[in-house]
């Protein structure tokens, strides 16, 4: 089997994949159907920034607690509860939208009971990975979850565009796609059930105790790399991820367009992110250095998209926004969890998951606003210019912290051939 697919030889592996597939079609369904219906109910960007930051806020709010469960319970069994936990308020958004009961305030409060749900159910699907295919495949497993995550992009977004222009374009359109959201949990139910664990790689849970989560954020505060990483995902979920709110003002007030033509822009985008994903996949070893360069060229793609004259040019900018941005943070996903203690797996995903899908509700609200004061553009080329500066700021600190550590590391190995443990710096 190729390399880029090397993790398709577990059977495990494949049957989650199936699963999880189909499952983010749903995703970018539900995505794409609830940022059409808020402008159909309010006609305003920072309300949609609003609900973005009402579904991302809690990842900022409960990851910490929900890495700890994650490395205590069982993983399968936590996962498909969780499942169920994310189908009800898309069940229920579904179902008002086509009733015609659906006001904005129906929208924040289930998006912000489906970003709960997501963000206990995220650190438990990262470590679970590796439980499906051992150490030896987990890189190039997380890259194939980004692609299956992006294929889903790729076919979502276009398809529930077309649906939603096909019945109306009206909120009762809406909620038929998003119906579809809910159903697609069933899949991974599905494929959980299906699953041998006699070919599950078991790591030792944490037994119950106080201070779990204390546990985890020290591990990281003495890793400057995994510091690094978390502070490149944080100006990128802050300021570079609001596609949400720049791409339907884009094509509904830069560029006169539809839902069907809303739809398809997030669909090129995951052209970019699916090559990108594909590409980390054929990396055997990533590198921090790669993280900090393709976070710098992706800043710099936004800023040039905000500056396109045409739909057809904004278009053909997106595939590159979501190159940049998945081989950034497939990356960046992958060093954390090849470089993570098995024992502190869990925490350390449910940490770098809070700092990227948690800094996203601090930056929508503020994109939110400058595009509707100052329009799409300007906000595209704000964002970008913040996500750049943000990024090199924590390269040059990872540099100066980098060579201060080696030369202490240096200073030591002089003076004794046996590092002092529990020197931060040595470790």
């Amino acid at each position: 089997m190729s390399t880029t697919f090397a993790a398709l030889s577990q059977r495990n592996y494949r049957v989650y994949a199936a699963g999880s597939l189909l499952s983010n079609v749903g995703t970018w369904f539900q995505n794409t159907a609830q940022t059409w219906l808020v402008l159909q109910l309010t006609g305003s960007g920072s309300a949609v920034g609003g609900v973005v930051a009402a579904q991302m806020l809690p990842s900022l709010l409960f990851s910490p607690v929900a890495g700890a469960l994650a490395d205590r319970f069982d993983k399968r069994t936590w996962m498909s509860w969780l499942q169920l936990a994310m189908a009800v308020p898309s069940a229920l958004l579904g179902l008002l939208a086509i009733s015609g009961h659906a006001e904005p305030w129906h929208v924040f409060v289930l998006a912000f009971w489906f970003g709960a749900a997501r963000a206990f159910e995220a650190p438990v699907r990262q470590s679970f990975v590796s439980e499906m295919v051992g150490p030896g495949l987990l890189s190039n497993a997380v890259a194939l979850n980004s692609a299956s995550f992006n294929t889903g992009r790729l076919i979502g977004p276009a398809l529930a565009g077309l649906m939603i222009a096909a019945l109306g374009s009206g909120v009762d359109a809406t909620g038929w796609v998003i119906l579809g959201n809910a159903v697609s949990y069933g899949f991974v139910l599905l494929a959980l059930r299906m699953l041998d664990p006699a070919l599950l790689h078991l790591t030792d849970r944490v037994r119950r105790g106080r201070g779990a989560v204390l546990e985890g954020v020290r591990y990281v505060r003495r890793r400057p790399d995994l510091l690094l990483l978390l502070g490149c995902v944080f100006f990128l979920g802050a300021f570079g991820l609001n596609f949400q709110i720049t791409t339907a003002l884009m094509a509904t007030e830069e560029f006169g367009r539809g839902a069907g033509e809303f739809g398809v822009l997030g669909s090129f985008v995951a052209i970019g992110s699916l090559s990108g994903a594909l590409l980390a996949a054929r990396r055997p070893k990533p590198r921090l250095r790669f993280v900090v360069g393709a976070g710098l060229v992706f800043s710099l793609v936004q800023i040039v998209s905000g500056l396109m004259p045409t739909y057809v040019s904004y278009a053909v900018v997106m595939p590159f926004i979501g190159l940049t941005v998945l081989t950034t943070v497939t990356t960046a996903n992958a060093l954390i969890q090849l470089t993570s203690a098995p024992s502190m797996r869990g925490r350390v995903a449910a940490l770098y998951l809070m700092v990227f899908m948690g800094s996203t509700p601090l930056g929508a609200p503020t994109i939110g606003w400058i595009a509707e004061a100052h329009g799409a553009r300007v906000a595209l080329v704000v964002s970008g210019l913040l996500a750049g500066a943000g990024i090199l700021g924590c390269a040059l600190w990872f540099a100066r912290r980098d060579t201060r550590a080696l030369a202490m590391l240096r200073a030591v190995r002089r003076r004794d051939p046996v590092p002092a443990v529990g020197d931060p710096a040595v470790e």
